[in-house]
């Protein structure tokens, strides 16, 4: 039985943040646990064979230490950057909290990166240290002529090429005590380059009580995080911060096993049995992981129902998602969303307050979040405008590295602009309306393609969809729909046409796909964001600019 909305109003009433003044990330993720209970298991290291390696809190303070102690031999000092440039391992966490110890700043990078956009993000935050696997080291030697401030490269699993450092060898050669140097909250910790849909990436730079900032907007979605027996886990990349913030260091903080797993691709059969075979009970699922797993045949009964807690973020879930979600995983999936630059700032929570259809949330206690115009003032119910978040905020960034511009670009006043459009409703839900430039004009109405998108993935043909908006002579655009036919189908113009009058039927005649292409893929970003933007502009090349 859900309770009542009063009870989320109580809950803000009384949040108060508790942020001291002197604060460590890799401090507060491992030695409370090690001290404590020094063998509970902190990693579930699954080894993709059926396999897994458990680690406790007390061997990664061990390693933390040893490389902490390593990377001060190689000279490296507060404030300095490291890239990391690891997949989801044990050695990941070790890196991280290396780094947090001795006052550097961590910049994780996702491993199936190209070496352009590696040696981008390296040469921008001037990375002194780069720490990655066996299976990147190649790539990583080809780029060093072009990072001249990268001076070491440590490699973790088998031997390191010759001018790189092996991992193991490192750690052997250290002591396994050391004293972490002392940090305030406010102390910059980790820099997280943006998905790049627009422009060159930006790297949003992080203090310490980034984490904290966190902890409201993981229990809000996760009902009520953590409780007894939770055991974390994500297929969402820990380069990114849905990884990293969301789930790993979050869960840590509170003492709860995160399962590791490297997977190239995300394969939806394999991430049902991985739940099953580590009792997995709280998931981060990206929409795109949760749409390739709803094509699962009978995954309730060949897989059976472990979850506690489902949240997803990064696009809206349509009601049929929602339902699916209930009836195969037994849980009802709570959205949230968030930036890179501010994040986990509005959620829902089903056994907190009701949910309603097409809202990803109420704000999150301890954010101030609202909907304002351009001159910075905050809208009335209903009314269209961009969602942004009033700063002070923990965890809102310390601004972009290197580029105080962007930063202020940023801001309006003392709100921090999301990119975002949207509206809230009289009683504080918001309903996402789309990217300030995903907003579709047509003949005067605008039109978010999320609500089409979710539309159209109720057709039984359709396996996914992406909505823009297309030049028009007439209506400035129209909307068009790029559809991936569902397996077995082929996409003619019958299926068009049904299309057509399926949207037009369940939403508004403003608002059906006037143009609809069928595709083979969609176009997205390493983290599942489907990217628009490149389907702007090849409707914009195809008709001549428009």
């Amino acid at each position: 039985m859900l309770a009542s909305a009063s009870s989320y109003e109580a809950q803000c009433r009384a949040f108060r943040w508790r942020i001291p003044a002197e604060y460590n990330i890799g401090v507060d993720v491992l030695d409370r646990h090690a001290d404590a209970t020094p063998q509970h298991t902190a990693i579930i290291h699954d080894l993709g064979d059926g396999g897994a390696e458990h680690w406790s809190f007390e061997r990664l303070r061990a390693d933390s230490n040893r490389l902490a102690n390593a990377f001060a031999g190689l000279g490296l000092q507060r404030g300095d950057r490291v890239g990391l440039l690891l997949s989801q391992r044990p050695e990941t966490v070790v890196a991280h909290t290396a780094v947090y110890r001795l006052g550097g700043i961590a910049v994780p990078l996702f491993t199936l990166f190209g070496p352009d956009a590696l040696a981008y993000r390296l040469g921008d935050c001037g990375a002194r240290v780069l720490v990655t696997d066996a299976a990147c080291a190649e790539t990583v030697a080809a780029l060093r002529e072009r990072l001249p401030a990268l001076e070491t490269v440590i490699v973790v699993g088998g031997d390191a090429p010759a001018g790189m450092h092996a991992w193991r060898t490192l750690l052997d050669g250290a002591s396994a005590a050391f004293t972490p140097v002392t940090t305030r909250a406010e102390d910059p910790a980790v820099i997280i380059y943006t998905s790049g849909t627009t422009g060159q990436p930006k790297g949003a730079l992080h203090a310490h009580r980034v984490l904290l900032g966190h902890l409201p907007g993981v229990e809000q979605p996760h009902e009520g995080f953590p409780q007894p027996g939770d055991c974390f886990w994500t297929p969402a990349d820990w380069a990114w911060i849905g990884g990293l913030l969301d789930v790993l260091l979050p869960s840590l903080h509170h003492g709860v096993p995160v399962v590791a797993h490297r997977a190239r691709r995300f394969d939806p059969e394999a991430a049902f049995a991985l739940i099953a075979r580590h009792g997995v009970r709280n998931a981060f699922l990206p929409p795109t992981a949760l749409k390739l797993m709803r094509q699962v045949p009978d995954a309730a009964e060949r897989f059976g129902r472990h979850l506690r807690s489902v949240g997803s973020g990064g696009e809206s879930l349509g009601s049929e998602l929602l339902d699916w979600g209930r009836e195969t995983l037994g849980v009802t999936i709570n959205e949230f969303y968030g930036q890179t630059e501010c994040n986990l700032i509005v959620a829902n929570r089903a056994g907190l307050m009701p949910l309603r259809p097409g809202s990803m949330g109420r704000a999150v206690p301890g954010h101030r979040v609202a909907v304002i115009d351009e001159a910075g003032n905050e809208l009335p119910a209903g009314e269209v405008g961009a969602i942004a978040v009033h700063a002070p905020d923990p965890v809102m960034f310390l601004g972009y590295w290197n580029r105080s511009e962007a930063t202020t670009e940023k801001f309006r006043g003392e709100w921090l602009v999301t990119g975002d459009t949207g509206c809230v409703d009289e009683d504080g839900y918001f309903r996402f309306v789309g990217r300030d430039d995903d907003v579709i004009t047509s003949a005067g109405y605008r039109i978010g393609p999320g609500e089409v998108e979710d539309c159209l993935m109720h057709h039984p043909s359709v396996a996914m969809a992406a909505v823009v908006g297309s030049p028009d002579p007439l209506r400035t655009q129209v909307v068009k729909a790029f559809v991936v036919p569902a397996e077995g189908v082929t996409g003619d113009e019958a299926l068009a046409e049904s299309i057509r009058q399926f949207v037009r039927e369940r939403l508004a005649a403003h608002e059906y796909p006037r143009e609809v292409e069928f595709v083979a893929e969609l176009p997205m970003t390493t983290t599942g964001k489907i990217i628009r933007r490149e389907l702007r502009e090849r409707e914009q090349r195809r008709k001549g600019g428009g």
